[in-house]
Order: C-alpha cells, then structure tokens, then sequence
C-alpha cells in the first residue's frame, strides 16, 4: 500500500514537471526574439534548445535520475530570470500587432 502511494505520488511530481517545461518551452517560443536581446539573457534559439530538451529528458527519464533534475533547474531559471525580464519590456515580450487604437498608418490621436 505504502509503495503504490509512492509510485502514484512520484508519476504525479512527473506529470507536474513535464506539465511546467512544457509551460516554459511554449512561453518561450511565443515571446520575441529581439526581447531577449533587448533583456540581456542570451538568445531565442539558446532558451528554446535548453527548454526543448529539458522537456525531451522529462518525458524519458525518471524522476528520480538526475537529468530531469538538470532540467528543472534550467526552467526554473527560465521562468524566475529571464521570463519576468522579457515582460518588463514594453509590449511584455510578445509579438504585438499594436494597440487598439492604431490606423493603417500609425497611432489615431483623435486629429489632435
């Protein structure tokens, strides 16, 4: 009995930590590329290469290996450093299409 708890509770941590890198892998290919930049914390394809293979190593490892551990460390430095810097930024880091008041040629100022 104790046993199986153990085994359901270490599948759920595992489900959890698939459920989190995949979380930072799909907010990091959402943000800008030039927000990394303009953030100082490396590149696009440098987050979105450690954060794809955190989340390979999740799904094929053990939770109790220390791979998986590797790669939850390399997110949760996504998501407590470079994450909130990249939405500090204007436009929070996401492609922005512009704001509701934009014409075809720029911002609408009401004729002002």
């Amino acid at each position: 009995m104790l046993m199986q708890g153990f085994a359901g509770f270490m599948w759920l941590l595992s489900m959890a930590l698939i459920v989190f890198s995949g979380f930072a892998l799909l907010d990091a290919a959402v943000r800008r590329e030039d927000a990394y930049r303009a953030a100082d914390k490396k590149t696009k394809p440098f987050w979105l290469i450690i954060l794809g293979i955190a989340f390979v190593v999740n799904l094929l490892f053990p939770i109790l290996s220390f791979l998986p551990i590797i790669g939850l460390i390399a997110t949760i430095v996504y998501m407590v450093d470079v994450r909130p810097a990249i939405r500090a930024l204007p436009g929070g880091g996401r492609s922005s299409r512009g704001s509701s008041s934009d014409g075809p040629y720029g911002p609408y100022n009401g004729g002002r």
